[in-house]
């Protein structure tokens, strides 16, 4: 009988542990996705904001080459902040699955 006890206290504290792993891994999974939804928020803010000021130099503007130099520099503009943006989104992802990964890989390193 002490011998079935051992085993099931082995099973149980197993299943806790691994109930632990995953709760870090979420957790960190989590924090990740917050600062990933921040920086987006953050972009479209700025954006947003980008393209307001562009507008109203536009309106403000003489003539038709005064309209597309104002177009060009915010076209300009805009792709140069989206490809970096995307850069940036794309370095958090990696470091998002990379954090997420952590708790699982000392788990098993252990185990090991």
């Amino acid at each position: 009988m002490e011998m079935d006890m051992k085993g099931f206290e082995d099973f149980q504290k197993a299943g806790q542990q691994n109930f632990d792993v995953a709760v870090k891994s979420f957790g960190e999974f989590n924090k990740g996705v917050q600062a990933i939804a921040t920086e987006v928020t953050d972009y479209t803010k700025k954006a947003i904001e980008d393209s307001t000021a562009a507008y109203e130099k536009l309106i403000g503007v003489k003539s038709v080459e005064q309209a597309i130099e104002v177009q060009t520099t915010y076209a300009k503009k805009a792709y140069e902040d989206y490809v970096s943006q995307v850069t940036k989104l794309g370095e958090m992802y990696v470091d998002l699955a990379k954090e997420a990964y952590k708790p699982v890989e000392t788990a098993i390193t252990k185990k090991a």
